[in-house]
C-alpha cells in the first residue's frame, strides 16, 4: 500500500493554505490532460488538537457503558434470535440487550477505575494539517507549473 504514496523524484508543485485550493488545482490539472495520478497531496505541518467535551464522573461512565453494552447485546441478541427456535426470538434478544448491559457496565467501570482520577474528562482528537503541499513526479513539474500559471485565482506558492 505505501507504494499507491510514493512518487518517482518527487518534486513541489506548491503550497496550499487549505485543503480546497489544493483540490481546486488537482482539479485544474486534471481539466487540462495532466497525468494527475502522478500528483501527491500531501498535509504538512501536523497539529493534534484535542476538545474537551465534558467532565467524566462514575454515573456518566457507567451510563455510557451501559448504552453501548445495550447496542452491542442488542446486535449480539438479533444475530442469535435468527437462529434460535419458534417463539424464542425474543427472549434471545432480551438476554443479550441484558448481557451487554451488566458487561457494558463492568467493562467502564474497570476501565475508568485504572485511571484513578488521572483523566476526570471527555474528549475527541483530531489531527489537522497546517499546510497542503502538492507533489508531483519531476518528468511533469514543467507542465504542471505551466498549466498552475494559468489557473484564474491560483493561489499556489512556489
Amino acid at each position: 500500500m505505501a507504494q499507491i504514496f510514493s512518487l518517482e523524484y518527487p518534486q513541489s508543485l506548491g503550497v496550499h493554505d487549505d485543503y480546497e485550493t489544493a483540490q481546486k488545482a488537482v482539479d485544474h490539472l486534471s481539466d487540462h490532460g495532466f497525468p494527475v495520478e502522478s500528483v501527491l497531496i500531501v498535509g504538512t505541518d501536523l497539529k493534534q488538537l484535542e476538545r474537551v467535551t465534558g467532565r467524566l464522573t462514575w454515573g456518566r461512565v457507567l451510563l455510557s457503558g451501559v448504552l453501548g453494552g445495550a447496542w452491542f447485546g442488542l446486535l449480539i441478541g438479533l444475530l442469535l434470535g435468527i437462529f434460535a427456535a419458534e417463539g424464542e426470538w425474543l427472549n434471545a434478544v432480551l438476554t443479550g440487550v441484558l448481557l451487554g448491559v451488566v458487561w457494558g457496565a463492568i467493562i467502564a467501570a474497570v476501565g475508568y477505575a485504572t485511571t484513578r482520577g488521572r483523566r476526570d474528562f471527555s474528549s475527541v482528537k483530531t489531527i489537522l494539517p497546517s499546510k497542503y503541499e502538492l507533489l508531483v513526479e519531476h518528468k511533469h513539474l514543467a507542465r504542471g507549473q505551466e498549466l498552475l500559471a494559468s489557473m484564474p485565482g491560483g493561489t499556489t506558492s512556489f
